[in-house]
């Protein structure tokens, strides 16, 4: 058809080439709302190509067909086809169920036999600094979801002061101009002063259009990665130069059989204020430095950083269900099959960011920060804690994962958490209040390492159930997940943690295990150097009546010799 028009003259020729530019253009700088599109038959290829090849082959056998119920015959067939296609992939979710095995396959796991232990733990839970966030600006802007991070060698939570949503008008003309920058290991995030870092972006997860994160960064795909990548979690930190930038997390779809997610690095927006140079730039080519996964060590900011999309490090995790073999999962067997529990009213759910340290377990891993998941039985009515599961955060291609269940160790995992903080408080509101965000916390006390977690009391609000009480001193308890015991700690002083769980469960753990070393608590630096100047004075003493002796010693000599 457009032969024939274009063979009717000139002026047919110049009109199809003025709609073909105009189409090109279009499929040039639209590609930012088209390539979920492609991304679509990216992952579903296969059955795509399946579905497609039967129905080709189905309907040129109808075709050819003169019978009336043979050409029925093959509709039955294909309609058969098509309706198994979706009951086995979809409804039953077998299409998942191949993908997190091809995602098994690929792991780099590694079991460890021992524990790492936690440090600089973070007091606050995710939903709690949101919160707290949200009260501190005013009615034109959002916080976007706070993401912990490294920034100058402290855990960070960072955020961005976007333009609102609700006013559309804002995210297309302003800029982002703050970022907010609080430390984790504070019970007094303060959202305030040198906290609320004066920085501009003209690209932001709430801006407009070619200014959105998501777009821009699609923009800057070449067309080989339009088919593979996908934008995901963004995070705001600090480059090597100490200028902050926002890094956007990258997932990359592998395999053709049943794709699945993978890291696929980072794409780094460095912070500028939006003008028409900009506006080129964003619409042509996009906005963003990628930076491969391979490159991710030779820039020293994003290693044993928090660089990964949570979507990338869950299905990871979950796959470990696989350990026992291919059919363990199913309903026939579940041996050793796991799950990522929920808990109920968490809204933050696993991975939990946690900063661990890995120095004495005699393996190659980083000290730094993980996303932790704790994985449990299938069923619902079991809650034990089954394997400890590791992911560097910087997305490094390595698992670690410590194997509780075979250890026969029967510690309770993070489902059973919630009833027991709430059976040890009866006199608490536990309608409005809920323990939330249930963190690994490992030490070594009393002569062994012991694994906790660390929960804190929230008060969610009725109309909001998203809406987290955002106290400064929360009501935290750390659960012993061997012993069960809950002990309520004191927020404002971590570092007497240790000892008020020593001096709760110290003689539980000597009744059960039999010998037990006594708590020793770590002198503060004015109890070692008020020890030190102790010291001096005795030996100041020694030394003065040391030279009173041998005076006197001198002057009974000298007597004896007059005599």
């Amino acid at each position: 058809m457009i032969k024939n028009y274009w063979n009717k003259g000139a002026k047919q020729k110049k009109r199809i080439i003025f709609f073909s530019l105009i189409l090109l253009g279009l499929l040039f700088f639209l590609r930012d709302d088209y390539q979920p599109v492609l991304l679509f038959f990216r992952k579903f290829i296969f059955i795509i190509l399946l579905c497609s090849i039967v129905l080709f082959l189905g309907l040129r056998k109808f075709r050819k067909s003169a019978i009336t119920g043979k050409r029925l015959g093959i509709l039955f067939l294909l309609t058969l086809f098509f309706g198994a296609i979706y009951l086995v992939g979809f409804h039953f979710k077998m299409y998942d169920y191949m993908k997190t095995y091809n995602v098994f396959n690929n792991l780099n796991r590694i079991e460890i036999v021992e524990l790492p232990l936690t440090q600089n733990e973070r007091i606050q839970p995710l939903r709690n600094i949101f919160s707290m966030a949200n009260e501190s600006v005013g009615e034109t802007k959002d916080v976007s979801l706070p993401h912990l991070v490294r920034v100058d060698g402290k855990n960070q939570w960072t955020m961005a002061i976007q333009p609102t949503e609700k006013y559309v008008w804002q995210g297309i003309k302003d800029n982002t101009e703050e970022v907010f920058s609080v430390s984790s290991t504070t019970p007094f995030p303060r959202f305030s002063n040198e906290n609320r870092i004066p920085v501009t972006f003209s690209i932001g997860e709430s801006l407009k259009f070619s200014r959105n994160t998501y777009n821009a960064v699609v923009q800057r795909f070449n067309p080989w990665m339009l088919f593979n990548y996908e934008p995901s979690d963004t995070f705001y930190m600090k480059n090597d130069a100490g200028a902050w930038v926002e890094v956007v997390s990258l997932i990359k779809w592998k395999g053709f059989f049943f794709p699945y997610p993978t890291f696929g690095g980072v794409m780094v927006v460095e912070n500028g204020k939006h003008n028409f140079k900009d506006y080129l730039e964003r619409i042509a080519i996009g906005k963003g430095t990628f930076i491969s996964p391979e490159e991710m060590k030779n820039h020293e900011y994003l290693t044993k950083q928090n660089t990964l999309a949570e979507k990338v490090s869950r299905l990871q995790a979950e796959s470990l269900k696989f350990l026992a073999g291919f059919s363990d999962p199913l309903p026939w067997n579940m041996k050793s099959a796991v799950k990522i529990p929920n808990a109920p009213k968490d809204q933050n759910a696993q991975p939990y960011v946690t900063d661990f340290d890995f120095s004495d377990t005699k393996t190659d891993a980083f000290s730094g920060l993980y996303h932790w998941f704790g994985l449990e039985p299938v069923g619902n009515e079991r809650t034990s804690l089954s394997y400890s599961v590791f992911i560097p955060a910087d997305g490094t291609d390595k698992m670690y994962y410590y194997d509780h269940a075979s250890k026969k160790q029967g510690y309770a995992g993070v489902s059973a958490m919630p009833l027991k903080v709430k059976e040890s408080k009866k006199e608490y509101d536990w309608s409005s209040n809920t323990p939330v965000e249930f963190r690994p916390y490992i030490k070594n006390i009393a002569g062994r390492k012991r694994m906790f977690f660390l929960g804190t009391v929230s008060t969610i609000s009725d109309n909001n159930p998203e809406q987290f009480d955002g106290s400064a001193t929360p009501d935290l308890a750390l659960v012993d997940s061997e012993y069960r015991d809950v002990v309520w700690i004191n927020a404002k002083k971590p570092s007497t943690w240790n000892e008020e769980v020593y001096n709760q469960l110290n003689e539980a753990w000597r009744t059960s295990e039999g010998a037990n070393v006594y708590f020793e608590k770590e002198k503060t630096i004015l109890e070692k150097n008020k020890q030190i100047l102790d010291s001096i004075k005795i030996i100041s003493k020694q030394e003065k009546n040391i030279k009173e002796i041998q005076r006197l010693q001198k002057q009974i000599d000298s007597i004896k010799i007059n005599q």
